[in-house]
C-alpha cells in the first residue's frame, strides 16, 4: 500500500496510552510512532465542561514538546463524557462504573474529544462533539458489561466499539470515531494544513 503525501513528509507521534486511538489511526492508514506520557488530568473547577477535553489535549501535547524534532508533529487527545453539565471520567472501581452507567441509561449524553497537533513551528487544537443516545440498561446488563468488558480505562465507563455500542446505543449524532476517542476525519484535515 502506498502512502499519502502527509504521511511521508511529516513524522507523526501519538502521545497517548489509548489502544483505541492507536487502532483508529492505524485503520485510517496513518504512519506514526507512539510515545505515551503521564500527564496530570486535573482542570480548573470553574472551567466550562465543553472546554475541558481540549484543555487536557493541549496539556498533553505541551508535555511532549521537549522531544519534538524537525518536521515531527505530536498528536494528543482527550475525551470527556458529559451529561447534565457533569463530566463522567474513567471510573475508579466497580461501584463507580455502575453509578455512571445508571446515569447514562436511557439518556442522551455528549462526548467531546479535544485534539492538539503540535509541531516546532505551529500548534493547532480543536474539539469535536458527538451526541450519544443510550437504550435503557438493566442492573443485570450493567453488571454483565462491567464484569466482561472491564471499562475502567474509558470515560463514562463504556466503549462504543464493544457490547454497549453494539447492543445498547440507539444512535449517534456526529462522528463514531470521535466517540471511540479520536475524530480521525478532522485530524486528517488539520494535518493536511501542516504541509
Amino acid at each position: 500500500m502506498g502512502r499519502l503525501p502527509i504521511f511521508s513528509k511529516r513524522p507523526l507521534i501519538l502521545v497517548s496510552k489509548s489502544p483505541r486511538r492507536r487502532q483508529l489511526l492505524q485503520e485510517a492508514g496513518f504512519v506514526f510512532s507512539v510515545r505515551p506520557l503521564e500527564v496530570d488530568e486535573d482542570f480548573p473547577a470553574d472551567m466550562p465542561v465543553e472546554e475541558v477535553a481540549e484543555h487536557l489535549a493541549q496539556r498533553k501535547a505541551n508535555a511532549g514538546r521537549h522531544f519534538i524534532e524537525q518536521k515531527e508533529i505530536v498528536i494528543s487527545a482527550d475525551s470527556v463524557v458529559i451529561r447534565d453539565g457533569r463530566i463522567y471520567n474513567k471510573p475508579e472501581n466497580y461501584e463507580e462504573a455502575v453509578h455512571m452507567l445508571r446515569q447514562l441509561s436511557g439518556a442522551r449524553h455528549t462526548v467531546i474529544t479535544g485534539v492538539c497537533l503540535l509541531a516546532a513551528e505551529r500548534r493547532c487544537s480543536f474539539s469535536e462533539r458527538s451526541e450519544v443516545f443510550f437504550e435503557p440498561l438493566t442492573d443485570e446488563e450493567i453488571d454483565f458489561y462491567i464484569q466482561n468488558y472491564q471499562p475502567f480505562d474509558k470515560a463514562g465507563a463504556y466503549g462504543v466499539q464493544d457490547w454497549i455500542g453494539l447492543c445498547k446505543i440507539r444512535r449517534i449524532e456526529g462522528s463514531y470515531a470521535n466517540v471511540m476517542g479520536l475524530p480521525v476525519h478532522r485530524v486528517y484535515a488539520e494535518l493536511m494544513a501542516f504541509e
